[in-house]
């Protein structure tokens, strides 16, 4: 080996270390992470102490007509369930429409209802990956993994949490939209469910299809919500006024919640709720305007993506679980950047955040308040790794970029990514 030689090897031995170490904290981490997925599902401890147990506990109450949304019900279940007294009555937020998934749960036991439950999540983030692995030309590589181990869709499993549904109806309308419009619209009520995480994005969606005069679209989602408002009403005709009596009297608008928007109330005016919105409706602003201005070649699965992220900073109120929507963007990020070590920077990065769901066990609340990076993280890595190709240029072709927000990297994505070389050759 020559003198010149040296460094290269170097270089090389260094790069494998530290991909060895990234995959062994990575590894361990989502090993552990999977672990509490089993031990959540099935310990009768650990069952009736996670936010699935509203879930059932609204399920208990519909199976027996009674209030979904009655205060000392479901604490009267979900304390008997194994809910801790440290918390007090949890109450199902999502529209009242979206009943119709928790009252199956109330035919069937705790543990039967929580394996069910659970399996359905699991199940709706295989899928989700899967079909985005399909849209992206079955790439190899392994980089897909990164939707499957991403921290807050795993988050999400541990604490039964709805947010998947969501991420299955946003990806299949990303699939359909084109072929099977009409699937696609009946998809998007999956996204009703947490209609306050779609802002920017589901107001451009509606000038979009006004626009593009995609109909068949719009006809599969009015008939999906229609159909679960009249579910809905047959299997508890007062549940809008009882959820409306929930909303006013049970306090939850005061909780803080780990988001910016919520910070951006606390910091300012704390009793002035109205500061919550400001964020989306600045964002929608901006959201109408970059649709507008590349409404001829708009695409949802590249132009979504940004719209997506944006969408999660700027929502009224998230948890770190809601940041499991950003998969479809990171993925794409993940796809489209040659640079191996941006990859890597995405997978510590989720890796800390499950660091901080173990540290929860020790100091609760831990992996809310420890993670208050994470949504503007998620959206400042996918700008780097869209706009990866400009980096020889320097920083300042990265700060012309956001005036361009992306337009050139929108057109080399759908026309030339798959020109650059497989997702997994070494960085050049």
């Amino acid at each position: 080996m020559t003198a010149a030689g040296e460094p290269t090897r170097t270089a090389k031995a260094v790069r494998v270390a530290a991909n060895l170490a990234v995959a062994t904290v990575c590894g361990l981490t989502f090993g552990f992470t999977t672990l509490g997925f089993f031990i959540s599902m099935l310990s009768g401890s650990v069952v009736g102490a996670r936010d699935f147990v509203v879930y059932w506990a609204t399920g208990q109450q519909l199976a027996h007509h009674a209030n979904p949304y009655d205060r000392d019900a479901l604490l009267r279940i979900e304390r008997a369930a194994g809910l801790p007294d440290r918390y007090g009555p949890m109450y199902m937020r999502n529209p009242p429409p979206t009943l119709l998934l928790a009252y199956p749960l109330g035919f069937l036991g705790l543990r039967i209802a929580s394996i069910v439950w659970s399996l359905a999540l699991l199940l709706c983030l295989v899928g989700s990956v899967y079909l985005l692995w399909q849209m992206h030309g079955r790439r190899g590589g392994h980089r897909h993994w990164l939707g499957y181990t991403f921290a807050p869709a795993l988050v999400c499993l541990l604490n039964g949490q709805t947010s998947l549904f969501a991420l299955l109806g946003l990806v299949i309308f990303l699939r359909l939209h084109r072929t099977h419009p009409f699937l696609a619209g009946l998809s998007l009520w999956l996204c009703t469910m947490k209609p306050h995480l779609f802002v920017p994005f589901g107001l451009v969606l509606l000038v979009w299809i006004v626009v593009s005069k995609s109909y068949d679209l719009l006809a599969g989602s009015v008939l999906a919500v229609s159909a679960s408002f009249a579910i809905a009403y047959r299997i508890d005709p007062m549940a809008w006024s009882q959820y409306s009596l929930m909303v006013r009297t049970s306090g939850i608008e005061w909780e803080f919640i780990p988001c910016l928007s919520v910070l951006l109330r606390v910091w300012f005016s704390q009793r002035s709720i109205w500061l919550q919105y400001v964020p989306a409706v600045v964002a929608s602003v901006w959201a109408l305007w970059y649709y507008w201005t590349r409404r001829s070649k708009w695409d949802w699965t590249t132009h979504g993506s940004l719209l997506m992220l944006v969408s999660i900073v700027a929502a009224p109120y998230s948890w770190l679980f809601d940041q499991a929507l950003a998969i479809p963007a990171l993925l794409q990020g993940a796809y489209f950047t040659r640079y191996r070590n941006l990859v890597i920077a995405l997978a510590i990065l989720s890796a800390l955040v499950e660091v901080a769901m173990l540290c929860n066990t020790f100091k609760p609340s831990a992996v809310y308040l420890w993670t208050l990076w994470s949504a503007p993280a998620w959206l400042i890595w996918y700008l780097l790794a869209i706009d990866s190709a400009n980096w020889t240029n320097g920083w300042p072709s990265w700060l012309k970029w956001l005036h361009r927000s992306h337009s050139g990297q929108e057109l080399a994505f759908e026309s030339g990514v798959h020109e650059q070389g497989q997702a997994d050759s070494p960085a050049e």
